[in-house]
């Protein structure tokens, strides 16, 4: 085996790797969210999490990309660790199929059926039809389609490359004696998981192994520890993205290390304690890809069907490994915040499904601090609900602060032109909930002014105030409303809504001037007055950007002053509704 061979080998590895993530990539962009949703949604039922794991593992092929998702998934709370397990188990099965994909190459017959079958035959094929999808579709879906189909030719052009430089060892003595090595169970276990530790998949270092195996020098003896041992090493990727987690995080990626070594030595124990009694002749056979791909799907199967009953045990093992600190378990603002875990960016869609639920409770907030400020400022003034005033401006912030970081990161991922448009849509909205709470803050500035200067509205401003009060809150319920449905209907009353508020607030100034004029207001109540309409436009304001950007979103445009200009110039539609708005919030008539 010369230089060229070992540059082929390492060229086949990469183009393996390469093509396994292309191909992962593209299904899990096609499956847009679908599978963690899934996930979200499990029932306690082992045996059902055990078939999701299955399933799941055998569409995304990769055991590690789906560990990797459980310790997201209980890091941010949405699911139990006794769930994660039975979905690990099935994890480690669905894993399996990639290796039947690639002991396709071992096919032998004249056939054309056999021959269609065979890698070297239909991989070109789907490498085509790919590159003539991605060249002349414009359809994102067909794209993530073509994407799994050229990442498949891609995966078993590096296994072909791969076999064909290693096929010259078989005829080196000292491959031969060095894969004598392995036979001693130890040394198979920790090559096995050394290999798969460090390419980080087990799918990949099995498939190396298919392509050692067409050397014709590999047995049984020396491919059963290996292949148990590439078990335990795809638990590296787990474990190094449980750092920094919490505690329960941790531990699923702990069961998952707990689940292949045991299943390593019980089945390394059953398996050479029969051997002593009856003697196996099949140890020193040959293999093939096809054996190898059966060898791993019984040992995962096989350990699956013992542990299983076990769940609970090992839910105990990994509490033991991993314990409770005196300060675990309380809750705070930070444990919602677990959601926005950097393992979901390699799921865009999911992603952003959790981010749009943190912003929907970040309007909340924001809401429910215009609601109270109006109340204390036109009404009796409370203490205790100014300070709630003051805490939710502060976990407003915190929402903008972590969404906003996140969202900048979901960004610069490969993403569908839909899920790209939410993510810009979602950096805006929070923008204006963020500036709906600091208005909130600005209305309770009033209120504590008013309190003490022990100085209050005349009845007559009382009464116009009410009434673009209910405006303001009207619209600030249809905006979110309208965002927390995605509803563009909605989102379209909100703009004839918003042109009533401006003239409400420009009536009530000019009122207020003449009650200043004609003495029957203050100067300083004045500022006030003037204060508090001010900051209840700009409330109005930032609800006609969230409706605007929802209804742009769908055109990938954001140029709001142009959106609303047409809007305004519509015609009967927009001005029928301005009417209605009208007569619903009329001020009452000037006191003489």
């Amino acid at each position: 085996m010369d230089i060229f061979s070992v540059l082929s080998l390492i060229g086949g590895l990469a183009l393996f790797l390469y093509g396994m993530n292309v191909m992962g990539g593209g299904l899990e962009k096609l499956a847009g969210g679908k599978l963690e949703k899934i996930f979200e949604k499990l029932t306690s039922n082992p045996l059902k999490a055990v078939l999701l794991g299955v399933t799941v593992t055998s569409v995304i092929q990769s055991s590690s990309a789906t560990t990797v998702m459980l310790v997201g998934f209980v890091n941010a709370g949405i699911m139990k660790l006794r769930s994660a397990i039975g979905i690990i188990m099935g994890a480690n099965i669905g894993t399996t199929v990639t290796a039947w994909l690639l002991s396709l190459s071992g096919l032998s017959g004249d056939s054309l059926l056999v021959n269609m079958l065979k890698p070297a035959s239909f991989s070109p094929v789907l490498a085509i039809i790919g590159v003539a999808i991605l060249t002349f579709s414009k359809s994102g879906r067909k794209k993530d389609i073509a994407t799994i189909l050229i990442g498949f030719a891609v995966l078993m052009f590096g296994m072909t490359m791969m076999s064909d430089a290693v096929a010259p060892l078989k005829d080196v003595p000292e491959f031969a004696e060095i894969l004598l090595w392995f036979n001693n169970p130890v040394l198979g276990v920790l090559a096995g998981a050394l290999l798969t530790a460090i390419i980080q998949s087990s799918s990949a270092s099995v498939g190396i192994l298919q392509a050692l195996s067409a050397t014709g020098a590999i047995t049984f003896g020396s491919a059963l520890p290996i292949i148990l041992g590439q078990n335990i090493g795809t638990c590296v990727t787990a474990l190094l993205s449980s750092i920094g987690t919490s505690k329960n995080a941790k531990r699923v990626a702990v069961v998952h290390l707990y689940f292949n070594i045991i299943g390593t030595f019980l089945f390394l124990g059953v398996f050479y304690l029969a051997n002593a009694i009856v003697d196996f002749s099949f140890i020193s056979d040959v293999v093939g890809a096809k054996e190898i791909a059966v060898v791993h799907t019984i040992f995962n199967f096989s350990t699956t069907i013992v542990l299983l009953p076990f769940i609970k045990a090992l839910e105990k093992l990994a509490y033991f490994t991993v314990r409770d600190g005196e300060c675990e378990g309380k809750e705070d603002m930070e444990q919602q915040f677990r959601i926005l875990d950097d393992r979901f960016l390699q799921s865009p869609a999911f992603a952003i499904e959790k981010c749009r639920d943190l912003t929907n409770k970040m309007g909340e907030l924001a809401k429910e601090s215009i609601t109270i400020a109006l109340e204390i400022s036109t009404g009796k003034f409370d203490r205790e609900k100014a300070e709630q005033i003051n805490a939710n401006e502060t976990a407003v912030d915190m929402y903008e602060d972590r969404l906003g970081t996140y969202l900048v990161k979901l960004s610069s991922q490969d993403m569908s032109i839909k899920d790209s448009q939410s993510v810009s849509t979602l950096l805006h909205v929070i923008g204006d909930f963020e500036r709906i709470s600091d208005h909130a803050q600005n209305i309770v500035d009033v209120a504590v002014e008013k309190h003490e200067k022990d100085v209050e509205f005349s009845p007559q401003a009382t009464k116009e105030l009410n009434v673009i009060c209910g405006a303001v809150k009207e619209i600030l319920d249809i905006s979110l409303e309208a965002f927390e449905k995605h509803d563009l209907e909605t989102a379209s009353r909100v703009e004839p809504l918003e042109e009533v508020v401006d003239r409400l607030r420009a009536t009530l100034k000019r009122r207020h001037i003449k009650r200043l004029q004609s003495g029957e207001c203050t100067i300083e109540m004045g500022f006030i007055f003037i204060d508090l309409l001010t900051n209840l436009e700009r409330v109005s304001d930032h609800c006609s950007n969230i409706a605007v950007c929802l209804i742009q979103a769908e055109d990938d445009s954001f140029d709001t002053h142009e959106y609303i200009k047409i809007l305004k110039n519509s015609g009967e539609g927009f001005d029928g509704q301005v009417k209605r708005y009208l007569d619903k919030y009329a001020l009452p008539s000037r006191e003489l």
